[in-house]
């Protein structure tokens, strides 16, 4: 069992950051959720969901903290411009 949660923990860790922030044009476009969807959205950019974000949410449902974080702040990461 301790076997399984390490394995676990690595592979939340490795996907945690899935969701970056890219640069176009000197700009920094930044990943955003439900919570700061009015802060970080540029409607000059196209953002797509983060399955690493995803993922992360589903396999750390239990701890309640991980998947509002995770929906919150970091679920949809920029793509291309528009």
């Amino acid at each position: 069992m301790k076997k399984l949660v390490i394995a676990l923990s690595l592979v939340a860790l490795t996907l945690a950051g899935c969701a970056h922030p890219i640069e176009r044009d000197g700009a920094k476009y930044k990943p955003y959720g439900i919570a700061n969807e009015q802060t970080h959205r540029d409607p000059n950019m196209k953002y797509e969901i983060s399955l690493g974000s995803v993922i992360v949410a589903i396999v750390f449902c239990e701890t309640i903290i991980v998947p509002v974080f995770v929906v919150g702040w970091d679920l949809y990461q920029p793509v291309t411009s528009k």
